[in-house]
């Protein structure tokens, strides 16, 4: 496959538990694990796909995610976020953001894989 996904989230077990699995399957993974500067390092690493967590140390998916929609560059990015809180609101705000897929934790290997998969191929 050897496509590129980019990781931003700051709970080092998903982070290790995603690239595990994105890596087994053929991906090269970049991970990144603030907010402060994510819109830069998703613009200067252009991936294939963007993984977001929503809660993020100095800036918020959401925001980042905001941002990126704005930039030319990043409006068709798939962007598969992930968040703890699973309620509809949330669900409602990443799609307002621009949201490709919503995912909440705890998620299985799988449905990850399945969601990269799908988003790469639309």
């Amino acid at each position: 496959m050897g496509k590129r996904v980019l990781l931003i989230e700051d709970e080092p077990n998903i982070i290790e538990a995603i690239s595990f699995i994105l890596s087994r399957d053929g991906w090269n993974v970049s991970t990144h694990s603030n907010g402060h500067d994510a819109v830069d390092v998703v613009l200067g690493n252009q991936p294939d796909l963007l993984i977001l967590d929503v809660m993020l140390p100095g800036k918020s998916g959401y925001d980042i995610l905001k941002e990126l929609r704005e930039n030319n560059a990043a409006q068709s990015l798939p962007v598969l976020m992930l968040t703890a809180r699973g309620a509809t609101r949330d669900r409602e705000m990443a799609e307002r953001a621009g949201a490709s897929r919503f995912m909440t934790k705890p998620f299985s290997n799988a449905e990850v894989l399945e969601a990269v998969r799908e988003l790469v191929a639309s």
